[in-house]
């Protein structure tokens, strides 16, 4: 697979960057760099928008149905490059192989794929009295997508958009962007028309923020911190243009004193675990009550233990490297800052896994009677770290769930259904399972609170991407 990239996707064509310099790309397992890609600029991005502008007007004259049957067809051309695509994201990422070839590019095939199916099922005109309401595409988008599922986040930007008519300029991360290129490659093999999709590659505080100033992008769709979140709704608000932000997570995984531990907490802390922490619907935050504590503590470490780390290659791993080395010192503070304030620390810590000295690996780190007020309780740690949390009773447990300045996702477990369901509906989150219930990849995903604003995936997610005209007769 080609991992030297020295040109841009703009106008339907790979182009030259105005630099010359380049962004390397590092194998978080090997600490080599394994590729590189061009550090695009502001000149990159008014040419990249200016196409997309251009484009529009053609573009939304296409039939929505013809739309959607183009994203169906990016689904195949992905389908047929998933193998490469695994590979190529588990060295980028570090993600275990088999985990990159169901969720790094299964679910980006499934997205692009219900996108037919998905409109079939959005009311794109109605009727209320005289007035026609329309649903209209919302121009050229601005699409800034983060590292830890990047192929995944950028199809549930990319897909919806095109759908509902819209222009793209892309600017994947930095620290993964290989994928992004062999996506483009199906792209330019679909067939879009010139100007619909553009991908300019670069840095957030250069490509990034140029975007979000361009006066012609209408609207920002934006995955990662919810700092950065902050300053793209800064930069938004001058010109009043659409934004959507799928920001950050502190999930409080709630497990009720009728629950069968064994099962909820093994569940727990695969979902805290996945993608070695990196992900921001984690289970981060184990709500436990204090007369099931110890046995809760038990089992946690025996669980959190027996996790594998190491190569993401290799058979039986469950958990690769971080995606780099400021994410392992970052999350390697939060756990000394947790032993600092006092959490009792069950298994883990800052040392490398045995055998492991290369590689951004931090072993699987479990703390129990941690308090709800301390850092590693209520800020985002991004890595494997699982807090556990003592409550003294149901009431108690909604209280600590609902005290963060997040709310994007959540977990109840209880061995009555009905009163597991009553629980969830009171946690202020965007997302959350009872009982172990599994993902939906067509169910509104986003969040409350300070965990952004907007949702992604299905019908929700293809609405994002409208305005709304109402036109009176």
């Amino acid at each position: 697979m080609e991992t030297e990239r020295d040109q841009l996707y703009i106008d339907g064509n790979w182009s030259v960057p105005s630099g010359t310099d380049n962004l390397e790309v590092e194998n978080p397992t090997t600490q080599e760099v394994m590729g590189s890609i061009p550090q695009g600029d502001a000149q990159d991005v008014d040419r990249a928008v200016r196409a997309a502008h251009s484009a529009l007007h053609d573009w939304w004259a296409v039939p929505a149905t013809e739309r959607a049957a183009m994203c169906a067809k990016v689904a195949e051309g992905l389908q047929a490059r998933q193998g490469e695509l695994a590979d190529l994201i588990t060295s980028e990422l570090g993600m275990p192989h088999m985990l990159s070839t169901l969720i790094q590019t299964g679910l980006p095939s499934l997205t692009f794929g219900s996108m037919p199916e998905v409109l079939s099922q959005t009311e794109i005109e109605s009727e209320i009295g005289n007035a026609l309401v329309v649903r209209e595409p919302r121009g050229v988008v601005a699409a800034i997508t983060p590292w830890n599922y990047p192929l995944h986040q950028i199809a549930l930007k990319l897909a919806p958009a095109l759908t509902a008519g819209n222009t793209v300029v892309l600017k994947p991360s930095e620290i993964t962007p290989l994928n992004a290129f062999m996506l483009f490659e199906v792209l330019d093999e679909v067939g879009f028309p010139k100007g619909v999709v553009n991908l300019v590659t670069g840095t957030g505080p250069v490509v990034g923020q140029a975007l979000a100033e361009h006066p012609l992008v209408d609207m920002i769709t934006f995955t990662g911190s919810t700092g950065t979140g902050r300053r793209l709704g800064e930069v938004a608000a001058r010109d009043v243009k659409r934004l959507a932000l799928e920001l950050g997570g502190k999930s409080a995984n709630i497990i009720l004193d009728d629950a069968d531990l064994q099962r909820a907490v093994t569940d727990g802390i695969s979902k805290c675990f996945l993608n070695s922490g990196q992900t921001c619907i984690a289970l981060t935050r184990m709500l436990v009550p204090e007369s099931k504590l110890d046995e809760v503590n038990q089992i946690a470490e025996n669980v959190a233990s027996a996790q594998k780390v190491g190569d993401p290659f290799e058979e039986g791993v469950a958990l690769g490297p971080l995606v780099s080395a400021d994410q392992r010192e970052r999350v390697r503070n939060y756990i000394d800052k947790g032993v600092a304030e006092g959490a009792k620390l069950l298994t883990g810590g800052t040392e490398a896994p045995a055998g492991l000295d290369t590689g951004y690996f931090v072993q699987p780190t479990v703390f129990t009677n941690v308090s709800n007020d301390s850092t590693i309780a209520q800020e985002e740690i991004f890595g494997p770290v699982l807090s556990i949390i003592p409550f003294r009773d149901e009431a108690h447990a909604v209280e600590l769930a609902n005290d963060s300045p997040y709310g994007l996702a959540g977990a109840v477990w209880s061995g009555d259904d009905a009163r597991a369901l009553d629980v969830a509906k009171r946690i202020r989150t965007g997302q959350i399972e009872v009982n172990g219930g599994s993902f939906n990849p067509a169910a509104p995903f986003g969040g409350f609170k300070q965990s952004g604003h907007g949702r992604e995936a299905g019908v929700f997610g293809l609405e994002e991407f409208f305005e709304v005209k109402a036109i009176l007769r």
